[in-house]
């Protein structure tokens, strides 16, 4: 994730920013990521302790523990985007954190919605196989497809390790940025490289790693919502809180930057070669904060949407969090339709 829209043609830095760019929107920022940056470190740690040990693996626990694993790892690489943005862009952390930061900043933004997007097929699953899910759905399972999100999070920052490196402006300050100095022999080669890598990039991120992962969760909240209407359930309909407030905090907090993400891919040719589109650069500070806030607030809907909030309040957050995570067990019984139903009870309460 980019701050500024930054590419190194030559090996000299040439980046493009606004002029005068708003101090007080940079500070507000800066302040809004130390206060996630703390909130998301504790929240996060705490779900990964109690998730991780505390209580019993299941696939409910085993998903959530993941995207507190995603979260958590991004949540701790803001301390250095954060000095970076105060010094004016520069990096001082050397070659490897460079790759390594901006590695782990893409894998989150693509493995978060990538599991939150597996969460929402699991919980369509047992609603719509109850039958199936019974008898298949483990959590031996569940770790090996659980793995496909992350690799293909892990494809999807290959132009991380192809491009993004070090670069060094004429007097010596140092930049983290895409570098297309080996990519042409002349300068206008090397901007269509630029170009078109960028675009592309642009292109996945939006479709591939928002709208396609976003679109699965409509589809499947779609039919969970036909299945629970049509055979009267109630009660269950409360137990989808907790994934519905994860998936609607999600699109809220990554929408604006993911529009201004798209925004600049669209007009990329006209801001690198005409100056045009300036505001987009201001706009990336506030989107970009609400993004990272999403990190933090994930832990805070697990305790406050698993159960009653007054309960939760009297109780210790370790037993709250663990009670909002836990999924019932399934009962041993026939695998007839009509015994099939608490079981499909018990998955949605495990919410």
């Amino acid at each position: 994730m980019e701050t500024n829209l930054s590419i190194s043609l030559n090996g000299s830095h040439e980046i493009f920013m606004e002029s005068t760019v708003d101090t007080a929107l940079q500070i507000t920022s800066l302040v809004a990521q130390g206060i996630t940056f703390v909130l998301g470190i504790l929240g996060n740690g705490l779900v990964i302790w109690v998730a991780g040990f505390r209580m019993a693996r299941t696939v409910t626990t085993l998903c959530y523990l993941n995207l507190a694993l995603a979260d958590f790892s991004f949540i701790a690489t803001l301390p250095f985007l954060m000095v970076s943005t105060v010094m004016k862009e520069q990096w001082p952390f050397g070659w490897f954190l460079c790759k390594l930061i901006y590695i782990v900043v893409d894998i989150n933004l693509f493995g978060s919605v990538f599991l939150i997007a597996f969460i929402a097929l699991d919980r369509c699953v047992c609603v719509l196989h109850p039958v199936w899910a019974q008898n298949h759905r483990t959590v031996s399972l569940a770790k090996k497809v659980i793995i496909i999100p992350w690799i293909l999070a892990l494809l999807l920052t290959s132009q991380i390790f192809l491009f993004m490196t070090i670069v060094r402006d004429p007097i010596g300050n140092t930049y983290c940025n895409f570098n297309f100095a080996s990519w042409g022999n002349t300068t206008e080669e090397r901007l269509k490289v630029a170009i078109t890598v960028l675009t592309t990039r642009g292109i996945i991120r939006f479709l591939i790693g928002f709208t396609m992962p976003m679109s699965i969760v409509a589809i499947c909240y779609g039919l969970i919502a036909a299945k629970i209407r049509k055979k009267a359930m109630i009660n269950s309909s409360r137990s989808l809180r907790v994934l519905t407030a994860v998936v609607a905090s999600f699109f809220v907090c990554w929408f604006p930057f993911q529009l201004i993400a798209l925004l600049s891919t669209v007009w990329l040719r006209e801001m690198l070669l005409e100056g045009k589109y300036k505001i987009i650069n201001t706009l990336v500070y506030p989107t970009e904060s609400l993004a990272f806030f999403n990190s933090s607030l994930n832990p805070m809907l697990y305790v406050f949407m698993g159960q009653d909030f007054r309960k939760r309040l009297i109780s210790s957050l370790p037993s709250s969090l663990e009670r909002a995570l836990t999924e019932d067990p399934v009962p041993t019984t026939d695998t007839t339709t009509k015994s099939a139903s608490p079981p499909v009870e018990a998955e949605l309460q495990a919410m």
